[in-house]
């Protein structure tokens, strides 16, 4: 390679880190709010302390399957929508962000079906109300998995529509003059109901307690006027708060920015850890750097693509800069999860699946360095792309930093354990990669290159074998862990099969290969298979809805596993076939 292109490789992977730091700079104010600094503001909701940001992200994920929306000419981010929600309930109440698509439940609420996403307003939806909760109260007693589609939605919708309902009546109840009247109330017969209310409806915490104090200390506003009802002494951040909803609610931004920066005065006296955890989080949000890892996979992957058909000896490299790039958002994205959650990197489904990529491209990163095809780098880029989708997808769940359940509480096995079976998740998953591309490569390359296909076969055996091992020694850390959980090392759950299929299935392929019962061609296709059987291990536990590891039965999920799983079967076929198998030869001349 020569200097110039060295230069313009590397000068892209670099380019690349600029584009990701840019996403982590504080971002403008909004209509002259100071919406990002309001999202610094820590709260207590879901059991742990977090910024007012990361509820707001992963509120309006969850009603709106994203973290913003275009309302009215222009785009309303997660922040902005949280204060009009929390502030000015009338204006939330016109935004579209309930999304809708099931036909029963669209008839339902007298709308029409349209070929696009169907939105609604909570205005929209407030007349229908009692009838989408006499449905939803019919349905859920049903088992998840055993609910029709008209079911799942309608109680899909209206846990979303209570969603909302209780954030609109966090702070002040939704059609009262507001905090600062609840205030100038205190004291007077009937503030004592409106108090209960706002207690009952509160959806997070906003008042922290004193220094030292237990995290159940923290109070929601509820909460803190019923104290002051009772000639209890005032929570010091009750007078900012309502500087701020009066200001809001007037336009006045100046005020507003005032009354947000007393508030941060007095969180900064009580609970001065809290602020600063919920700054970093805060940060983290914004950086996005899982999205953002994703995007330089994809084109890391697309100009490894282009290396193919020009100018390889640019490209190529340009590619393997790019894949380091992303390895280093990835990585760093990774680090913080760990230092924001106090946690080893897999605590669940959605840190299991940024994991798993992770490994992936690291050992790619390996492999490319090991043999310079750019193969390394197609799998690694592909493998980091595929990974963080699904972790996309799994992050529309809530809060992705989510409190442990109490046999999972356990930084030792969660670090042990989890992530050395995960370890090996990534190693299988990476050598099936790396026999997709082996099978793709033998029918569209233009002509055999022998040495490639043998240096293919050589990383998915190495791969395995890594895999393996990992996978073994996470299988027996887990049984030492559920002893001492459950009381037994081995009880034939689904999770603790899947983990032994695993572990089996990547002996088989090591043995059928040393015994000669498969060459080249067949270990491709058994380390194929290797995908399917991990994914099933991975996913399809939690989808069956029994045994001591099922967290949740995932039927959204049912189609994507099953879709990837005939995908798996259609490469083994392929891979299977031989080379360019639907190209004629030419018939001899009698």
């Amino acid at each position: 390679m020569t200097f110039i292109n060295k230069y313009v490789a590397w000068g892209a992977g670099v380019l690349a880190l600029l584009v990701a730091l840019i996403f982590a700079l504080p971002g403008g104010k909004a209509r002259g709010f100071d919406a990002s600094g309001f999202g610094t503001l820590p709260i207590l909701e879901g059991g742990r302390v977090k910024p007012l940001d990361s509820l707001a992200r992963n509120s309006l994920l969850l009603i709106h399957s994203r973290q913003g929306f275009r309302h009215e000419g222009r785009m309303v981010g997660p922040d902005e929508w949280m204060l009009d929600v929390l502030f000015r309930p009338q204006v939330a109440d016109q935004q579209p962000i309930f999304v809708i698509d099931d036909p029963e439940v669209i008839s339902l609420i007298g709308a029409k079906q349209t070929k696009n996403r169907n939105y609604f307003s909570f205005a929209d939806l407030s007349t229908h109300l009692d009838e989408i909760q006499k449905q939803a109260a019919s349905a859920q007693p049903i088992a998840a998995q055993k609910r029709t589609r008209f079911q799942s939605a309608i109680v899909n919708l209206f846990d979303r529509v209570y969603l909302y309902y209780r954030l609109r009546n966090t702070l002040q109840l939704a059609g009262s003059p507001g905090l600062g009247w609840e205030l100038q109330s205190l004291g007077t017969s009937d503030a004592n109901l409106r108090h209960q209310d706002l207690t009952q409806l509160a959806h997070f915490r906003m008042l922290p307690p004193p220094v030292g104090a237990s995290p159940e200390a923290w109070q929601s506003v509820g909460q803190a006027l019923s104290a002051g009802q009772t000639g209890g002494p005032l929570h010091p951040g009750l007078v900012p708060l309502a500087k701020m909803n009066a200001a809001y609610v007037t336009n006045d931004s100046a005020s507003f920015n005032q009354a947000l920066a007393e508030m941060d005065s007095v969180v900064s006296t009580l609970k001065p850890d809290a602020l600063g955890q919920a700054g970093r989080e805060l940060v983290f949000n914004r950086a996005q750097p899982f999205f953002v890892g994703l995007s330089i996979y994809f084109i890391a992957f697309m100009v490894l693509c282009f290396s193919w058909i020009y100018k390889p000896e640019l490209l190529r490299p340009t590619a393997y800069a790019l894949l380091c790039s992303g390895a280093i958002v990835h990585t760093l994205g990774l680090a913080a999860r760990i230092i924001l959650q106090g946690r080893p990197p897999v605590t669940n489904l959605y840190s299991s699946a940024v994991f798993v990529g992770w490994g992936a491209v690291i050992l790619g990163l390996i492999i490319e360095r090991m043999y310079r095809k750019g193969f390394g780098t197609a799998v690694a880029a592909a493998a980091g792309f595929a990974s963080l989708i699904v972790a996309q997808n799994l992050g529309t769940d809530g809060d992705t930093m989510e409190m442990m359940r109490a046999v999972l509480d356990s930084n030792f096995w969660l670090a042990t354990h989890v992530v050395t079976i995960t370890i090996g998740y990534s190693g299988t998953f990476l050598a099936g990669s790396i026999a997709i591309a082996y099978a793709l490569k033998k029918h569209i390359a233009p002509k055999v290159d022998v040495e490639t296909d043998k240096a293919l076969v050589d990383m998915a055996y190495g791969i395995i074998c890594f895999a393996l091992f990992f996978s073994f020694v996470g299988t027996v850390l887990g049984g030492i862990w559920a002893d001492q959980s459950w009381g037994r090392f081995w009880g034939w759950d689904p999770k603790e099969n899947g983990a032994l299929l695993i572990v089996l299935w990547n002996a088989i392929i090591l043995h059928a290969r040393m015994a000669g019962y498969v060459r080249e061609r067949g270990t491709m296709v058994m380390a194929i298979f290797g995908n399917i059987i991990t994914a099933l291990s991975w996913f399809g536990v939690n989808m069956l809805g029994v045994g001591l590891h099922s967290y949740g039965f995932m039927d959204k999920a049912f189609v994507a596993l099953s879709t990837f799983c005939a995908s798996q079967f259609i490469f083994m076929l392929v891979c299977w076939a031989p080379a360019r198998f639907w190209e004629q030869k030419p018939h001899s001349k009698a």
